[in-house]
């Protein structure tokens, strides 16, 4: 498939999004479906173990949504049906069951940031600056940053970020828990790929069982939660891999998984 805002990299088991709509990556609807359409791609390829998503352009990873669509907004109907689409379009991402990691560089705000939150892994460039500014145009985030920034940094510091619309800057967010690590803007993309690399090592069943029984526990309460864990343990214990991984573990050598 040919894309106007992104190129697709197929690069084995692990794929590659790069972000590339000057000036600043805005999300507009035409973007938004652009990378849906790109994450479909990547779920249907078996073959598939890591997903990195970066940006092209200089200074930025996504600057927001497109203010314009936001400004031609009719009345809270309209604004709901947009925002109900945002958060499924994200969501897709979150569930996907296979490691999704942001390489973060420049300004990662608004819709950018919700897009990144909803990635499982956060590796930021120095020069990275995270924000919620929505606040400063009279709305708030719609894309499920109230949600799941307060899940990942705590309320206080969420509404810290969300009410005044102040912006985080790289260091301070690796503190906070709002990214993994951060590096020399030089080496983000190595430092997302030495993770993705490390990732696609380990058994593919597992990997997807750890993320539904942590991305989809936070979804529900604690006792669902554990639940779910018990029920995704059960399904990694009837694996090859299972029994390659702890076999491979008391003969004291590597283990080779087979995904299945």
């Amino acid at each position: 498939m040919a894309y106007k805002s992104l190129s697709y990299q197929d690069e084995g088991a692990l794929a590659l999004i790069s972000l590339n709509r000057p000036p600043v990556n805005a999300l507009s609807s035409e973007t938004i479906a652009e990378i849906d359409a790109a994450i479909e791609q990547v779920r249907a390829d078996p073959k598939k173990k890591a997903l990195i998503i970066n940006s092209l352009l200089d200074g930025v990873f996504i600057a927001g949504a497109d203010i314009k669509e936001i400004e031609r907004i009719k009345n809270g109907a309209e604004a709901k049906e947009l925002v109900r689409k945002g958060k499924a379009f994200l969501d897709k991402i979150e569930d996907l069951e296979i490691p999704v990691i942001a390489a973060i560089h420049g300004f990662c705000l608004g819709g950018g940031l919700e897009l990144a939150l909803a990635c499982h892994f956060r590796i930021a460039a120095e020069n990275a600056v995270f924000g919620q500014p929505e606040i400063n145009l009279g709305i708030i985030p719609g894309f499920g940053g109230t949600q799941r920034l307060a899940r990942t940094i705590g309320r206080g510091r969420a509404l810290e970020m969300i009410l005044t619309g102040n912006n985080v800057m790289a260091r301070a967010a690796e503190q906070w828990g709002l990214v993994n690590r951060v590096v020399p803007e030089d080496d983000l993309l190595r430092e997302a790929r030495s993770l993705a690399g490390m990732l696609m090592r380990k058994g593919k069943i597992a990997l997807a069982a750890g993320l539904r029984a942590t991305v989809g526990g936070l979804k529900a309460d604690f006792a669902a939660g554990m639940e779910l864990e018990t029920e995704q343990f059960g399904r990694v214990a009837d694996t090859e891999d299972m029994r390659e991984g702890t076999r491979a573990f008391l003969e004291k050598r590597q283990p080779q998984f087979k995904d299945r």
